[in-house]
């Protein structure tokens, strides 16, 4: 089967109990580092597999450990007509997955070009909104700024007759540039000294420069406007493609035969499955109804404890079988051998959340990252300049209505309900030590109930298919 750290020792590594257990059981003073451990092998070729599963699974459903799927993995023989008919499923999955990326892909590419013409565009504006600065040196450089972009990309298209190639290129227009960048209005440009012939070709090209702010801002300001709306429908577009592609890419992942290395079980031109299921349940200790019931002291019925404690019980399912295509029907039935396991611990909310933490770092869910990044991380690493734009109306309107946050009646529809800040980055759960209290009543009465939920769980089996009784 695939190189994937087992559970167990996930378990084994998270907590501090269960690492000095392992210790203990290298010194030879404990058999197992689980609570209790059983075994069950079930060989028939003549049966399926999945009744053997889901016996399981009702029962501890109907225990209340509430069961949950952690690694579920398949291997098998390229020489076997279920491996052919994995592999076509998968392409047509990964084909249709790549379509739908690459549409994303151009979508992706639509939103950094807008993102950069809004940038521009806001450069652009704050030199208008200079202009109606009540400082002088605020003003008069969004002045000179739009004069330059003005000379740059309006008057240049006139030629030789701009003011650039005229001052440049003819004799006596020397000063038009220096005129034109001095002069604050058509008034100040007679005041300067200048010969007629150059004030001639100043004085209207200052008026043309005042009726081109006067447009250009209310143009610049409707496209700014219509770019945002087309940045915030092109982000929708690109969430709707990654939502999209997400179900082919999982679909894929799972119908994925993982690497069978030096498995003597696996011959190339056998018809042969190997099965890899990991199922985890947990039932929380109810410290209050035991200590009342007596079965925990009864000092701790008013006593609060720090963490909560779940018996956990820990089942690995290892199948070998021979896939056989039920008649007329595009699907395979599996019977053969099963080997399951059952494995006792007791973890509190501090070890679940470092189990969690550690499960999401392991190969298990290593491609699923990768999915998650193909299809939403490029996104997020926008998400930042996106919302600085498409928020921007939503501040501005904060501001215009922060006179009104004391009318009451606004309170009652939840107007000032504020939004949460940005989540800081999680630390790594630190597991601290077991108390007296936990030690010595919690974490034993926890371990006492796994021991006898994991027997049921055996014993219930075996007897249900008229096995030997356990004893």
């Amino acid at each position: 089967m695939a190189d994937v750290k087992p559970i167990s020792k996930i378990i084994e590594e998270v907590s501090p109990y269960y690492k000095k257990r392992a210790e203990r059981k290298d010194k030879g003073i404990i058999r197992s580092i689980p609570e209790a451990e059983h075994k069950i092998v079930y060989d028939s070729n003549s049966e399926t597999l999945e009744p053997v599963y889901f016996f399981i699974l009702d029962l501890m459903n109907d225990l209340g450990l509430a069961p949950e799927k952690l690694i579920d993995n398949f291997t098998s023989t390229p020489g076997s007509g279920h491996f052919a008919e994995l592999g076509q499923r998968a392409t047509i999955m990964q084909q249709q997955a790549t379509k739908i990326l690459g549409d994303t892909n151009v979508v992706l590419r639509s939103v950094l070009n807008i993102i950069y013409d809004l940038k521009e565009f806001r450069i652009r504006l704050e030199h208008y909104k200079g202009l109606k600065s009540s400082k002088p040196e605020e003003k008069n450089s969004s002045l000179l700024a739009l004069k330059q972009i003005w000379m740059d990309k309006v008057d240049i298209v006139k030629g030789n007759s701009s003011i650039k190639a005229m001052a440049l290129g003819q004799s006596g227009f020397q000063t038009l540039i220096d005129a034109f960048l001095a002069a604050q209005d058509i008034k100040s440009a007679n005041k300067i000294d200048l010969n007629d012939r150059v004030k001639r070709i100043l004085i209207p090209r200052i008026q043309e420069f005042n009726a081109w702010v006067e447009q250009s801002e209310k143009e610049l300001s409707k496209r700014y406007e219509l770019e945002k709306n087309y940045l915030k429908s092109q982000v929708n577009s690109l969430k709707l493609y990654s939502r999209w592609a997400k179900p082919y890419l999982l679909a894929a992942q799972q119908l994925e035969s993982q690497q069978s290395g030096r498995e003597p079980a696996l011959v190339k031109t056998f018809n042969t499955i190997l099965l890899g299921l990991t199922l985890l349940g947990k039932r929380k200790l109810d410290v209050k109804e035991e200590a009342n019931q007596g079965n925990l002291p009864k000092e701790l019925i008013k006593h609060k404890p720090k963490r909560n404690y779940y018996s956990c019980i820990l089942v690995d399912f290892n199948f070998r079988g021979i896939p056989q295509r039920v008649s007329q029907q595009p699907h395979y039935v599996f019977g053969g051998r099963a080997e399951i396991t059952f494995k006792a611990y007791v973890l509190n909310d501090d070890e679940l959340e470092k189990f969690e933490e550690e499960l999401k770092k392991s190969d298990v869910n290593d491609v699923l990252t990768l999915i998650e990044g193909t299809t939403t991380e490029s996104l997020g690493q926008l998400q930042e300049e996106i919302n600085f734009f498409l928020d921007e109306k939503e501040d501005e309107e904060k501001k215009v209505k922060s006179k009104d946050e004391s009318n009451p009646f606004f309170a009652l529809i939840g107007k000032y309900d504020k939004k949460e800040g940005k989540k800081e980055e999680k630390k790594p759960t630190a597991v601290k030590p077991d108390d007296f209290i936990e030690s010595e009543h919690l974490r034993p009465f926890s371990a006492a109930n796994a021991k006898e939920t994991i027997f049921t769980l055996f014993d219930v089996y075996k007897k249900a298919h008229g096995m030997p009784s356990y004893t």
